[in-house]
């Protein structure tokens, strides 16, 4: 063992510069519960309390961000994605983790580790690896690190999974009944329903038949079909929807004839044009909205992703895979004509609104800020950090945007938007950042020297505010 595998690394007030923000962040964000409400979680490892036999299994499988910087490093895709065994692949991440030095990853990486894994002071590397894989392996057997033991442990009340309108959300049922854990609660993802220039779009329509009861023959059964989903997902407790709109689109509808006609002909494999597809996704997705505001959900939209860039790679690997970036369309317009649409009919549901592009941060916050009202604190949100922006410096600018533009007191906080159950460790990197932040501006008399009412603006940006905007009506 060399010395510098051994340090003393990310201590306990780590992020934290300065007394205020010590104080804010121990004293206020530390023991603050989590409820995450957008997330990409196995609805069967948390209904089925499964336990992981190691850190390959819990840490590496699906886990992209990950695999791009293995591929950045050099490994080959076959340790990465490929036909090896679990200690292969963690051997594998390991000769990339000294690597990622100055990526959030490292941090990361070693937060996971600490906690809940309790691997403290023991830096990941070649050398390091049998060590800790062994005494991961070791810790994962303990009756404590099963699924939910691990949720219990980074303190998770509530965890909101991403679910298809044709998903049967058993699981979420067995779950709830079971009382165990933390609750867990679908998100309604209509994405492909949206997406009527895909080729699988008939394939989909077919399922959604299936699943809903209902034959779709025009718009109006595609609608209805919705609607029974829609019933089917606020039985099992769901208040959140959830799209992906890589450049939003608005297209004044069509009339339900003419929709009808859309139907058909992409039944009959014909394509439409553009500014057809985009009048199918406007109407769409001005209904549902209509329908969360009803209904009294969060509707959810995530702006800007270039997805499966390379065509190689999602042929051999599959989409989600770590070949994605940050678009740069503009989109200013068409989200505006979408909320003013729903606005003008007092039906714009409470709504986070997520860029990828950081370039468009005051852009989005400036926008959200033309549809606040009626009487609900922070009704349409600029989200948080998202994606590529998920480290310290897009988190500081979300905060600085977010404290230039609206009312920070009002922000619904971080979340993960993750596959890994372990990925929980970036809230408590947010909220040191987050402490960190406002202890500075205290420091330097921006703020006042009052860290009981600082803490609580801590304490509702940590939980409390996104505890009200989901659950009270």
């Amino acid at each position: 063992m060399t010395f510098n595998d051994r340090l003393d690394f990310m201590g306990p007030d780590f992020l934290l510069e300065n007394e205020p923000a010590r104080r804010l962040y121990h004293e206020h964000a530390a023991d603050m519960p989590i409820c995450d409400y957008h997330s990409h979680l196995s609805p069967v490892e948390i209904a089925d309390d499964v336990r992981f036999d190691n850190l390959t299994q819990l840490w590496l499988k699906g886990d992209h961000y990950k695999w791009r910087a293995m591929r950045c490093a050099g490994i080959d895709e076959r340790r990465i994605t490929g036909d090896v065994s679990d200690r292969e692949r963690f051997q594998a991440w390991a000769e990339a983790v000294p690597d990622c030095l100055g990526n959030p990853l490292y941090h990361w990486t070693h937060l996971e580790l600490r906690h809940p894994l309790g691997i403290e002071n023991l830096l990941l590397s070649p050398a390091t690896a049998e060590e800790i894989w062994t005494t991961s392996r070791e810790r994962l057997a303990t009756p404590p690190l099963s699924a939910q033991g691990i949720l219990e442990r980074f303190n998770v009340r509530t965890v909101c999974t991403t679910d298809d309108p044709v998903d049967s959300l058993a699981l979420h049922g067995r779950h709830a009944k079971s009382g165990a854990g933390p609750f867990m609660l679908p998100t309604f993802r209509a994405d492909a329903v949206l997406k009527i220039e895909q080729p699988d779009f008939v394939d989909y329509l077919n399922k959604l038949e299936t699943a809903s009861g209902v034959a779709i023959g025009g718009f109006d059964d595609l609608l209805a079909a919705l609607h029974q989903r829609l019933d089917h997902f606020a039985a099992h407790g769901c208040c959140l929807s959830d799209h992906s709109l890589e450049k939003p689109v608005f297209v004044s509808p069509p009339s339900v004839a003419e929709l009808d006609r859309l139907l058909d002909r992409r039944r009959g494999g014909e394509a439409l044009s553009a500014h057809e597809s985009g009048g199918f996704t406007t109407a769409v997705l001005l209904w549902l909205g209509r329908e969360y505001a009803r209904r009294g959900w969060v509707m959810q939209l995530h702006l800007g992703a270039l997805r499966s860039l390379s065509q190689r790679g999602l042929a051999e690997i599959g989409p989600n895979s770590g070949f994605d970036a940050i678009g740069d369309v503009t989109y200013a317009e068409p989200l505006a004509a979408i909320l003013d649409a729903l606005d003008r009919d007092r039906a714009l549901p409470r709504t986070v609104v997520y860029n990828l592009n950081p370039r468009d941060n005051e852009m989005l916050a400036g926008l959200v800020g033309s549809f606040q009202g009626d009487g609900i604190p922070g009704k349409v949100q600029f989200g948080a950090a998202w994606w590529f922006n998920d480290q310290r410096d897009g988190i500081e600018r979300q905060l600085v945007t977010q404290m230039n533009f609206g009312l920070l007191r009002h922000f619904v906080g971080m979340l993960t938007d993750s596959r890994s159950l372990l990925s929980f460790s970036r809230h408590d990197y947010f909220r040191r950042i987050f402490c960190q932040m406002l202890g500075a501006q205290v420091q330097r008399g921006e703020l006042p020297n009052d860290l009981d009412r600082i803490g609580e603006l801590v304490r509702a940006v940590c939980y409390d505010n996104v505890q009200r905007y989901l659950f009270e009506r």
